[in-house]
């Protein structure tokens, strides 16, 4: 209960901040302060806030690096909505969003579930062993991967052979490569189950104990007790994990290359731009075609994406997500 609720009295409201108010030992403790995080502010300025606003600028325009900024107003805007690239690019990372992301968030929280178990013998190596994909180099990874799903000679699709299955093509396969890359996705989410880990470990026993006595099964527990109660970070990693896929290029950029350097007709892309994208696709404008000013659009639009996004699941998570202490 609140001082006003209990008093009937409103506190005394702080009066508004002003620096000509500020002491000189008060000016002395922000000059020192400000210095003290210069370095960070500098790189900040320099290398964020500025690119930012360039690059905002260069969307109105049409640049080409080496030639001076030409002013044309909404015309990458337009052409980019006329663009069939850029629609394709934009399915595909929705695909590999919604479908990649849930898949690996799901995936990730069984492991972590696994791994949570009492009395499970060799804990820690399993735990070490789930992380290290985490650390591994993406473009080794990628390169790792591009060799397991390869559709004659890979591992994965000789293993199904010996079972009576015929693998797909993979990456060689319009409608299979996104696929591959979602695998390459919930190998890498170590760090997601560690975050699961840790929110499972903050879940009192003592509601597990009272969800027992009321005659609750193991599902019923889960569902009630365990899910409400880490539902700040499964909302965490479906935000983090999606931002991630909306701007997923270089697992996508390793194998295109791969296939096109092993003698298949496709670009930087994948077969039939199946892998192309939203962050290939603007990787090719800038730096393939040398469109800097599409490029920017191309990097704002997509910045507009994702805000909406995040602020969707935000919106979408408000009496469904538990945060402890909270009324």
């Amino acid at each position: 209960m609140t001082v006003e609720a209990t008093t009937g009295r409103k506190r005394p409201s702080r009066p508004a901040f002003r620096f000509r108010d500020l002491t000189r030992e008060e000016w002395r403790n922000l000059r020192t302060g400000l210095l003290f995080i210069s370095p960070w502010l500098i790189g900040f300025l320099c290398f964020q806030l500025y690119p930012m606003i360039a690059s905002l600028y260069y969307s109105f325009t049409d640049f080409k690096i080496l030639d001076t900024p030409q002013w044309v107003g909404l015309s990458n805007y337009t052409h980019m909505f006329q663009d069939p690239l850029f629609w394709k690019s934009l399915i595909n990372t929705l695909y590999l969003t919604v479908i990649g992301t849930p898949a690996a968030v799901v995936v990730a929280l069984c492991i972590a579930l696994l791994l949570n178990t009492k009395g499970l013998r060799g804990i820690g190596i399993f735990r070490t062993v789930f992380f290290l994909p985490v650390i591994f180099p993406v473009v080794a990874s990628s390169i790792l991967w591009l060799w397991l799903l390869n559709p004659p000679y890979g591992l994965v699709n000789q293993l199904l052979a010996m079972v009576g299955i015929r693998g797909p093509g993979w990456f060689y396969d319009a409608s299979w490569a996104k696929n591959g890359i979602i695998l390459m996705t919930i190998w890498g989410a170590g760090d997601v189950v560690i975050i699961y880990l840790g929110a499972l470990q903050g879940v009192s026993r003592s509601l597990y104990e009272a969800a027992e006595i009321d005659g609750a099964g193991p599902w019923t527990r889960f569902w009630n007790v365990t899910v409400p109660m880490i539902s700040p970070a499964i909302l965490f990693n479906l935000i983090t994990q999606g931002i991630g896929a909306f701007q997923s290029f270089t697992q996508a950029y390793i194998v295109s290359s791969g296939i096109s350097n092993a003698g298949s007709a496709a670009a930087v892309g994948g077969t039939q731009n199946s892998l192309l994208f939203y962050g290939l696709n603007l990787y090719n404008n800038a730096f393939r075609y040398f469109h800097m000013g599409y490029a920017s659009a191309l990097a704002w639009v997509l910045f507009i994406i994702i805000t909406l996004a995040t602020f969707g699941l935000f919106r979408a998570s408000r009496g469904r997500v538990y945060y402890e202490g909270e009324e």
